[in-house]
């Protein structure tokens, strides 16, 4: 079976579907490696830098992070960053707690753009958590100073 966790509880692995649940027509082959090999297809520059990126996050310091993996037929990628250091709001703490915070942050904005559906939306029906039973596969690493999650739903 293959990994079940995503970065953000620190263990360093990558977040799989379950593989006795279809994933539609294209299965999971090729996402697996992208997520795998996550830190070789993205980039941190200027927004202008990166204006061919697949998709990007724009982070509070004037930076972009932009995804340059291959097309994952049938596959849609998101991708979000934050500053592993940036302070977490105190409104946000206090409501979701401030452990391992940017790692679930990233995680549930990816899922959100993913799903198109607004975060104030999200917040109130999963908070910063996973819902049951989604599609969608992701990966939540470190970057230099960034912690950045890459996620595709199909």
């Amino acid at each position: 079976m293959p990994p079940r966790s995503d970065l953000g509880a620190g263990s360093g692995g990558l977040r799989v579907a379950d593989p006795a649940r279809p994933a539609g027509h294209t299965g999971l082959r090729p996402v697996p490696a992208l997520l795998g090999a996550a830190e070789r297809h993205l980039r941190v520059g200027t927004p202008d830098e990166l204006r061919y990126a697949v998709t990007r996050s724009h982070l509070d310091d004037g930076r972009c992070v932009g995804w340059y993996g291959p097309a994952a037929p049938g596959w849609r990628v998101a991708i979000d960053a934050e500053r592993a250091t940036a302070e977490v709001p105190p409104a946000l703490a206090a409501r979701f707690g401030p452990a391992d915070f940017w790692a679930r942050w990233t995680r549930a904005e990816s899922l959100c753009k993913l799903a198109e559906v607004p975060v104030a939306a999200w917040w109130r029906r999963h908070g910063l958590a996973v819902p049951p039973h989604t599609r969608a596969v992701w990966r939540t690493l470190r970057l230099a100073d960034l912690v950045v999650t890459v996620a595709f739903a199909p």
